[in-house]
């Protein structure tokens, strides 16, 4: 009985609301509810009316579809590769079915070549296969990684050593693995570009100094310190580093370790070393920059180095104390989440290590060449590196008192690049991500130096070189170089 009269007492009210409201507002409603109950209960198609297409038809719709790409055209860039290597990246280089003298690869002791190094990498394939598979964590550690980690690290003369599968990603995912939100970085503003996606993904407040300029650094510094003492709370949790490469990928010369190692410890900040061009290459045994200036290596926190480059493998490693290394074991991504080095490219590098330690000759091998061409390159004209005579790589800029664009002289460096190759002698041109380079570098031709080198293809080299920069070396002639070559 009382939810009769409820349900009456709601019908009442809802006619006396009718009552105050117009006849076609009503009609409205009522309408679009049916709308919605019509929509609600029919179905858009017939589930029954499933009618197979002829044969015919369905020819005909396969010809006439046209699929569209997956990448969108782009006539700006291309990716065909009119440079193909055949054979060993040793002295000489086979590019497009020519032999070349090789100045364009990272090769510098060429232990690529080397008959000990390869058996002991065709030996370890035929006992661990081809790859490993997983990363370090996850069965991916062999014992040759084992090996090669205790080598290293007795080698730079520190406690351990922590091995990466990719030499350009290692110092990327150590920086990170260290550096969070909040710390601050000072680094040199000519670092690489694997330093600054390193740099980029701390999400650290990045402070640049000019390069080399050690009194700018001590600027920073002390600005930083006065920063530090308005706030000291903030203080003691804010961590500082200083991020520098022992020889600058991007110009060739040598950092100033003993300046910077003052500084550091006056400012009490920590300090990354990358060595991935240095490691092989400075000092009498080719310990790095370290052994170079005669410092000694527990000055820095942590040293980064590729197999790339001096041991003609694959890889990356970092080295320092135990308490730094086996932080790296949880934190860096490119060790956990990367399948582990393949151990035939650790047992190459573990053997030529192992060369190195037997034959300090390859080291002054290597230095007395870089000398050769340093000096062979300083006669050129209208041409000037910055590059250090001790480094195997040389950059070569065109001289700045003729103004060209940097889009002009890319070109036409492109073009000597190309006409050194048609004249059987390997260059390599530089090659950045312009909208992402924190620092643009000039363009330049990259001239890398191997141990194995002689004065008549250095001379050649230099030749080449002078025939096809210097008659065209103005801006007019430039100009219509380029003209010409489109």
């Amino acid at each position: 009985f009382e939810l009769m009269m409820a349900i009456q007492s709601i019908l009442e009210g809802l006619f006396e609301g009718f009552d105050n409201v117009p006849v076609f507002h009503v009609a409205l409603e009522v309408v679009l509810l049916m709308l919605v109950i019509w929509l609600v209960m029919t179905k858009s198609y017939n589930p029954n009316d499933n009618q197979e297409l002829t044969d015919k038809e369905k020819q005909t719709l396969i010809d006439e579809w046209i699929p569209e790409p997956l990448v969108p055209p782009n006539e700006k860039y291309s990716a065909k590769y009119d440079k193909v290597v055949s054979g060993k990246f040793g002295r000489y280089i086979e590019i497009n079915n020519f032999v070349c003298i090789n100045f364009g690869v990272h090769n510098y002791l060429c232990m690529n070549e080397n008959n000990n190094v390869i058996k002991a990498a065709a030996e370890c394939l035929q006992t661990y296969g081809m790859g490993s598979c997983g990363p370090r964590g996850f069965y991916g550690t062999t014992e040759i990684h084992l090996k090669m980690e205790k080598k290293l690290s007795e080698f730079m003369n520190c406690e351990e050593a922590v091995l990466y599968s990719y030499g350009s990603t290692t110092i990327s995912s150590v920086i990170p693995a260290y550096c969070k939100r909040g710390d601050v970085i000072f680094v040199d503003e000519r670092v690489h570009f694997g330093i600054q996606k390193g740099l980029l993904a701390s999400r650290s407040q990045i402070k640049y100094f000019q390069h080399n300029n050690v009194d700018h650094l001590e600027q920073l510094l002390k600005e930083q310190a006065e920063i530090d003492a308005k706030n000291p709370k903030k203080a003691r949790v804010t961590r500082k580093f200083l991020v520098i490469e022992g020889i600058y990928q991007n110009l060739g010369d040598i950092c100033l370790l003993p300046e910077l190692v003052a500084l550091k410890n006056r400012y009490k900040i920590r300090l990354f070393v990358d060595e991935t061009i240095s490691f092989g290459v400075l000092g009498n045994t080719g310990k790095g920059v370290f052994q170079h200036f005669n410092v000694d290596v527990s000055e820095a926190d942590l040293i980064s180095g590729s197999l790339e480059h001096a041991l003609g493998s694959v890889g990356g490693f970092t080295v320092g104390s135990t308490f730094i290394e086996d932080h790296q074991r949880l934190s860096a991504l490119g060790y956990i989440f990367s399948a582990s080095l393949p151990p035939m490219l650790a047992a190459g590098g573990l053997c030529a290590l192992e060369e190195i330690e037997k034959s300090p000759s390859l080291i002054q091998s290597l230095h007395d060449a870089c000398h050769m061409v340093h000096q062979a390159l300083s006669t050129l004209n209208h041409i000037e590196t910055p590059s250090a005579p001790l480094s195997p790589v040389k950059h070569l800029f065109l001289k700045s008192y003729l103004q060209v664009s940097w889009e002009e002289d890319y070109s036409f460096l492109k073009k000597v690049v190309q006409k050194c190759l048609m004249n059987k002698i390997a260059v390599a041109l530089s090659s950045y991500l312009k909208s992402e380079e924190h620092f643009l570098p000039q363009p330049s031709i990259k001239i890398i130096v191997n141990n194995r080198l002689d004065r008549a293809e250095v001379d050649r080299l230099v030749a080449v070189l002078q025939e096809h920069v210097v008659p065209f070396y103005t801006p007019a002639n430039i100009h219509k170089a380029l003209s010409v070559s489109k």
